[in-house]
């Protein structure tokens, strides 16, 4: 297909994988699946439950898209899910249920920047959705199995050498009930404790970006409840929507940084609107258009839109209307130690795009075929610092 004016470069493109995609209509994993691949190289021969070893891809990701592995379980499993990638590739995975709930997250917890997500997973269809941590191409190879299969990764406790484990509850240090902060090093507090009176939802934040800490919960007998790394940056935070009983609970800690630097735990009960409002902040979740967030509208979309903005780490939302079937592309650009994050959505909520770090530079840009219609950009710091960004927006038609 031709475009007026188009630039030359690569569009962002779907993953690439070495086994039989999914078929679209089979909607699995809520539509997240549609397009995966069946780690077993189809649906029949993917039954981890029933492996007698693990099963394993080698995975293409490319213009920040993700690569969607497939496995079902016949039975009730502890697995092992995991992703590495080669060279510098810096893996992140969800894994989510039949109906596209997540039911696990992992960044680094694989140890060098791998991914590894462990957890006792009911009978069902499963995906595991891969992506890379600065949006850039990435190989990896990804590899599920049950928990006597061997690993893929070293896994983050190894391969730190101050992290904690399952186990630990019963000599970890009290930190108190709902509303507790306590300070630590992973060395000197590898796990905390603490009770609940009453059944609760909780959020547990784990804070330093130089010990860039892993947080991983448990509850009675070592069962285990959640985990996260990176939520907020490089710092860590659950939340638990799953009321949770009265009792006693244990944090475990990790360090993929510093094991000796100070982390500040904070335990609180779930707050709903503000764990939205921080979605929202991040630009991991579309603003909703009926002013209770600040959007700025830049109007219709005719050809091209340029916009500076005084970026902080929040995310910054504008609008803007296309109105034929175009190629929509957006740039943020940076200046100096400047390090624009961008993202696209559509009216709907649908992430069109999301990029950081594109080409060479610290530029960002998402490109993307679309139809008429309304589409929500989010533009924000990389890192702590504010500084200007110059938000570009364009559109080309197909030629004549």
């Amino acid at each position: 297909m031709q475009f007026l004016n188009a630039r030359s470069g690569a569009l962002a493109v779907a993953m690439l994988g070495l086994a039989a995609p999914a078929a679209a209509q089979e909607a699995l994993c809520g539509g997240a699946g549609n397009g995966g691949q069946w780690i077993g190289g189809d649906e029949a021969s993917s039954d981890i439950a029933a492996a007698g070893s693990y099963m394993e891809q080698m995975a293409l990701v490319l213009g920040g898209n993700e690569y969607v592995s497939l496995f079902t379980l016949s039975q009730g499993a502890d697995v092992r899910m995991e992703a590495a990638g080669r060279g510098a590739g810096d893996t992140i995975i969800d894994i989510l249920d039949s109906n596209g709930g997540i039911v696990a997250s992992d960044d680094d917890s694989g140890g060098n920047a791998a991914s590894r997500a462990e957890t006792y997973l009911e009978a069902g269809t499963y995906c595991m959705a891969l992506r890379s941590y600065d949006g850039g191409p990435m190989t990896a190879f990804v590899r599920v199995g049950l928990q006597e299969h061997e690993a893929l990764t070293e896994g983050v406790m190894e391969s730190t050498g101050g992290g904690s484990s399952a186990g630990g509850c019963e000599t970890a240090t009290p930190m108190g009930g709902l509303g507790s902060i306590v300070t630590g090093s992973v060395a000197d507090n590898p796990n905390w404790s603490f009770t609940l009176d009453a059944p609760a939802q909780v959020s547990i934040t784990a804070e330093n970006e130089s010990a860039d800490p892993v947080i991983t919960l448990y509850g009675a007998n070592d069962m285990y409840i959640a985990e996260n790394d990176d939520y907020d940056g490089l710092n860590s935070r659950i939340d638990v929507t799953d009321t949770l009983d009265a009792g006693t609970y244990c944090i475990a800690m990790a360090a993929l940084s510093d094991e000796y630097a100070p982390i500040t735990v904070t335990l609180s009960e779930y707050d709903a609107e503000a764990a939205l409002l921080s979605l929202y902040d991040r630009g991991e979740a579309a603003p909703p258009l009926d002013g209770s967030i600040p959007v700025t509208d830049l109007g219709v979309l005719e050809s091209r839109v340029r916009q500076d903005v005084q970026a902080t780490d929040d995310v910054t939302w504008f609008t803007v209307d296309v109105p034929d079937n175009s190629l929509l592309v957006i740039e943020a650009i940076g200046g100096g130690n400047s390090d624009p994050w961008l993202v696209v959505y559509d009216d709907l909520g649908r992430e069109v795009g999301q990029n950081d770090d594109y080409g060479d530079g610290l530029d960002s840009l998402v490109m993307s075929r679309v139809q008429s219609g309304t589409y929500i950009i989010g533009v924000r710091q990389y890192d702590n610092n504010a500084g200007l960004i110059r938000l570009l927006a364009e559109r080309y038609v197909r030629a004549q």
